[in-house]
């Protein structure tokens, strides 16, 4: 029989396989507690110890989710895990720069080719708006943007 993790190993534990964010955090660890101000005062000195960071967490779901979804699917993510709204702008500015490459290489790897008919344009346009990608830049990629662009650069 194994013995218990403390609190402060089970957060540990956590943060070894991935980053969390302090509510993640919260909630796993919870169950374990005796009360939630022991929960807080582990996380605390966590935090101080740079162990637990809202920034590296920010990054880390950019980073996972940035190739697959546009810029209003990983801020929602972001403010479910109610970051600061200052990181959260932060972190969405950077993505705005590249959404229509990544949505362009996201629509090309699925369909490849401009719609013919309005259900295509509907199917492709669902598909783009599912993933977060703001209308302006669905727009854009469904009328053949990024086909111009790398006729021009041959």
């Amino acid at each position: 029989m194994r013995p218990q993790l403390s609190l402060k190993g089970r957060a540990l534990k956590y943060l070894a396989a991935r980053e969390h964010s302090r509510l993640e955090l919260t909630r796993k660890l919870a169950p374990h507690a005796e009360s939630a101000d022991e929960v807080q005062r582990v996380l605390d000195e966590l935090e101080q110890r740079g162990l637990l960071s809202a920034e590296r967490f920010a990054e880390s779901v950019v980073h996972r989710k940035a190739a697959r979804y546009g810029v209003a699917r990983v801020k929602a993510e972001l403010s479910q895990h109610r970051l600061p709204d200052e990181l959260t702008r932060s972190v969405t500015e950077q993505l705005k720069a590249t959404e229509f490459d990544r949505a362009h290489t996201l629509w090309a790897r699925r369909f490849g080719e401009p719609p013919t008919t309005p259900e295509d344009r509907a199917r492709q346009t669902r598909f783009l708006a599912g993933r977060g990608f703001s209308g302006d830049v669905i727009r854009r990629v469904l009328r053949g943007d990024g086909f111009r662009d790398a006729e021009q650069a041959d």
